[in-house]
C-alpha cells in the first residue's frame, strides 16, 4: 500500500475516532467540567454562597460527583504540583494538604460558568497522543542538518555569484507578489460576505470569555517579537554554532548561503572534499526522513485525534460562516494564483503537481507545521518533479521561513472578521494598512503550529482593533492552521518549480512505474534494501 494511501487512512481514523472518542465527543459521558474563566471558582456550599471550597484555588477542572439541577457537585484531586502551588500562596490549609487527597465542591451548570468534556476522552488524548509528539520530534530532528547542508551544497555547486543573486532575486519576488495576491482574495471575500455580521451577541460573548486566557498568552507573545529592523538585523548569527543550536531558520539560512559563497572562493582540490563530504551527510539526512515517515500513519492519527476529540461543535458553528470564507479564500488562491503559475509559469499540470506533492501535503496538513514538513517537501519536488538540488535547497528553506501565503490570508480575513464584530469595519487604508502590515508581519513568522496568532496580533494592533478580539477566531484556530499550513507548502513548492523552469530545468513528474521499479526514487521502496555494513578504507 502507498505511502500517502495509508497516511490518508491514518488521518480518517484520527478524525472518526476523535469526533466520536475525544473529550468532547459524541459517544462517551460528558463526566467532567472545565472552569471557562479564574473568575469562576468551586465553592463550598451547594447554593454557591459564601466562600470558595478550601484548596480549590487554582483548580480548572474536576469530575462531576452528581447533577444537582442548576448546580453540579464536583470533586477533585490535588496533585503534588497543586500543593506546591496552594502552599506558596499560602492558602489556608495548604500545610495539611497531600497529594492524591479528593476534595469536593458547587459550580453552576451554565455555559458562561463551565464546559463539559469526558474524562475518558482526556484519557484517551494522553494515552495516543506522545505517537504523533514522537512522529513530529522525528521529522524536526532532520529539518536544521538538512537546511544547513543541503543549502550550503546547493549555493557551492552555483558556482557564479550571479547566478545566486538572480536565484534569490526571482524567488523573493515570487514570494512578495503571491503574498500580496492571498492577502488581496482574502480581504477581497471577507468584505463581500461580511462573516462578523453573521455571529450573534451571544456567540461573540461566550467566545470571548472562553479564550480570554489563551488570547491573553498570544498578546504577551506578541509584545515580545521583534519589529521588522530587529528581524532583518538578527538574520545575521552573531554566534552560528548558538543558530544552529536553537534552530533559528533565517540565520541559518543566511550562515549557510555565505558558507556556500565561501566555498566557492576556494581552489577546487580544497573546496571539493568539504562539499562532498556535506553532501553525503545530506544523503544520510534524507534517509532519517524516510526512516521518520514509516511512522507517519501513526503519527497523523493521533494527532488528529487530539484535534478532532478537543474542538468542540459549539465552537464550530458559531465561526461557521468565518471559517468557510477562509477556506474558500485559501482554495481560491491554491486554483487561481498557483494554478496559472504552475501552468503557464512552470509549464505543469496543476492536478498532477498536487498528485506529485501529496507526502508533503499530508504531513503539512496533519502537523501544521511547515517547518516540520520542509524535508518531506524537499524530498517530493527532487524525486517526484525532478527539481535539482541546488533550486529545491535554496528556495524551500527560505519559503518556509519567510513565505507564508496561507498565513497572510487568514490573518486578512481574520482580522476583517474581527473588526466588524468591534467597529461594524475598515475603510480602504485600513484594510491597504492589514496588507502591508500582514505581507511585513509573515516575514520571519516561525513555522510552528499557532504562528499566526502572534503575528494576527500585530496586524490589529495596526488598523486601531483591540487584539483582545483574538478570543473570537481562537477557538477554531487550530483546524484552519492545517488548511493554510498545507497552502503555504504548497506555495512553496509552486515557487521552487517555478524557478528551476526559468533556470532551465527540465521538469517531469515521476513516472509510476518507474517509482516502483526502482528503490532510489519517490518515498516508496527506499528502505526495501534494509541496512547494510559500510566499508570503511584502511591505510
Amino acid at each position: 500500500m502507498k505511502l500517502h494511501t495509508r497516511i490518508l487512512i491514518g488521518m480518517a481514523v484520527g478524525v472518526i475516532l476523535g469526533l466520536l472518542f475525544g473529550p468532547t465527543g459524541f459517544v462517551l459521558p460528558k463526566d467532567g467540567v472545565e472552569l471557562v474563566t479564574d473568575d469562576v471558582q468551586i465553592m463550598a456550599s451547594a447554593d454557591l454562597q459564601g466562600a470558595p471550597a478550601p484548596l480549590s484555588k487554582g483548580v480548572s477542572q474536576a469530575v462531576i460527583v452528581q447533577d444537582l439541577g442548576e448546580v453540579l457537585e464536583v470533586r477533585w484531586t490535588l496533585s503534588q504540583t497543586d500543593v506546591l502551588k496552594l502552599q506558596k500562596d499560602k492558602v489556608e490549609g495548604a500545610k495539611e494538604a497531600r497529594p492524591g487527597q479528593q476534595l469536593t465542591g458547587y459550580v453552576p451548570d451554565s455555559d458562561d460558568a463551565v464546559e463539559r468534556y469526558s474524562t475518558w476522552g482526556t484519557w484517551l488524548v494522553a494515552l495516543t497522543e506522545w505517537v504523533g509528539r514522537l512522529f513530529l520530534a522525528l521529522i524536526k530532528m532532520v529539518v536544521v542538518p538538512l537546511v544547513f547542508l543541503s543549502l550550503v551544497v546547493g549555493v557551492a555547486s552555483l558556482g557564479d555569484l550571479r547566478a545566486l543573486g538572480r536565484l534569490g532575486s526571482r524567488t523573493l519576488g515570487f514570494f512578495f507578489v503571491s503574498t500580496i495576491c492571498a492577502l488581496t482574495i482574502g480581504v477581497t471575500l471577507a468584505n463581500v460576505v461580511q462573516p462578523g455580521k453573521l455571529l450573534t451577541a451571544d456567540d461573540k460573548a461566550r467566545l470571548l470569555r472562553n479564550f480570554a486566557k489563551e488570547a491573553g498568552d498570544k498578546l504577551s507573545d506578541a509584545a515580545d517579537a521583534p519589529g521588522f529592523v530587529d528581524t532583518l538585523v538578527g538574520m545575521i548569527p552573531t554566534n552560528p554554532i548558538e543558530a544552529l543550536a536553537s534552530g533559528d531558520m533565517l540565520q541559518i539560512i543566511v550562515f549557510a548561503a555565505l558558507l556556500g559563497v565561501a566555498l566557492t572562493f576556494l581552489k577546487g582540490d580544497r573546496a571539493a572534499p568539504v562539499v562532498d563530504v556535506f553532501d553525503r551527510l545530506n544523503d544520510a539526512m534524507v534517509m532519517l526522513v524516510h526512516l521518520a515517515m514509516s511512522l507517519a500513519p501513526y503519527g497523523v492519527a493521533a494527532l488528529l485525534f487530539k484535534v478532532a476529540g478537543t474542538t468542540g461543535p459549539t465552537v464550530l458553528l458559531a465561526l461557521l460562516g468565518y471559517a468557510l470564507v477562509v477556506l474558500a479564500g485559501l482554495a481560491l488562491h491554491m486554483g487561481l494564483t498557483y494554478g496559472l503559475v504552475l501552468w503557464f509559469g512552470a509549464k505543469l499540470n496543476p492536478i498532477r503537481f498536487l498528485g506529485a506533492m501529496r507526502e508533503a501535503l499530508l504531513v503539512a496538513f496533519s502537523t501544521s507545521s511547515s517547518s516540520a514538513t520542509l524535508p518531506v517537501t524537499k524530498e517530493c519536488v527532487e524525486q517526484n518533479i525532478h527539481v535539482s538540488p541546488k533550486i529545491s535547497s535554496f528556495v524551500l528553506p527560505l519559503g518556509a521561513t519567510v513565505n507564508m501565503d496561507g498565513t497572510a490570508l487568514y490573518q486578512g480575513v481574520a482580522a476583517i472578521f474581527i473588526a466588524q464584530i468591534y467597529t461594524g469595519g475598515l475603510d480602504l487604508m485600513q484594510q491597504l494598512t492589514i496588507v502591508g502590515s500582514a505581507t511585513l508581519a509573515s516575514v520571519g513568522a516561525a513555522g510552528v503550529p499557532g504562528a499566526g496568532m502572534i503575528t494576527l496580533v500585530m496586524v490589529l494592533t495596526a488598523i486601531g482593533v483591540p487584539a483582545e478580539g483574538l478570543a473570537l477566531v481562537l477557538g477554531i484556530d487550530r483546524l484552519l492552521d492545517m488548511f493554510r499550513t498545507a497552502v503555504n507548502v504548497t506555495g512553496d513548492a509552486t515557487a521552487t518549480v517555478l524557478i528551476a523552469r526559468l533556470e532551465g530545468e527540465n521538469l517531469q513528474f515521476l513516472d509510476p512505474s518507474a517509482d516502483a521499479a526502482s528503490p532510489d526514487v519517490g518515498f516508496e521502496h527506499r528502505l526495501d534494501r534494509g541496512p547494510h555494513p559500510v566499508e570503511v578504507d584502511e591505510e
